[in-house]
């Protein structure tokens, strides 16, 4: 959302918020890096890495459920606006939408000493490397590490499930999410 700054400064992990939509999000509000659309006969996605931030839309039979992680809430819709908080910690959020959709959320803000961080960076990057979609901020580089935005997803015939990471070197912290969207006839209730 920081569109039109020569400098941005590095995103902070307790300037995000996390909102639910009823409703699709315009692309202009968001400088989006990287784009997946995901067709499946019940529902259709798409994913936006918008910074160490992210976009999820599902359509699914003339609904729609937009997850949208970001830092400035002022330019997005007041309407549609089903759920919004900070992230601090940990956090479950599960609402459903009429017989046909569910959305299921767990976030996580991990916090760990300098020392740890870089370990946990590596093995994160790694991993991210044949998988998702992976996006590095050059321009936030801290001590030699720079922040990432990690998203892998699974399209099943009834869930869409995204786990995000989201990393932050200058404050040595990880935020992990992970959504289930249950669309159909027959939402089922997910066993963490």
């Amino acid at each position: 959302m920081e569109r039109g700054q020569t400098k941005q400064q590095p995103q902070r992990v307790d300037d995000l918020h996390f909102c639910l939509f009823q409703r699709p999000i315009h692309p202009e509000l968001f400088h989006i890096h990287l784009v997946k659309r995901i067709e499946q006969p019940r529902y259709q996605a798409e994913i936006w890495i918008t910074g160490l931030a992210h976009v999820v839309t599902v359509h699914s039979e003339g609904q729609v459920l937009t997850e949208l992680i970001a830092t400035d809430l002022e330019l997005l819709p007041k309407v549609g606006l089903s759920t919004s908080f900070r992230f601090r910690g940990e956090r479950d959020h599960m609402q459903s939408f009429g017989d046909d959709l569910k959305y299921i959320l767990s976030t996580q803000v991990e916090r760990m000493t300098p020392q740890l961080f870089p370990a946990t960076h590596r093995d994160y990057v790694h991993f991210a490397q044949d998988r998702g979609l992976y996006v590095e901020f050059e321009e936030w580089t801290y001590d030699g590490i720079t922040p990432f935005t990690f998203l892998d997803f699974d399209a099943r015939d009834h869930e869409f499930h995204v786990h995000a990471f989201h990393t932050f070197p200058e404050e040595a912290t990880l935020l992990k999410t992970q959504s289930i969207f249950e669309v159909g006839k027959r939402t089922m209730t997910a066993i963490w």
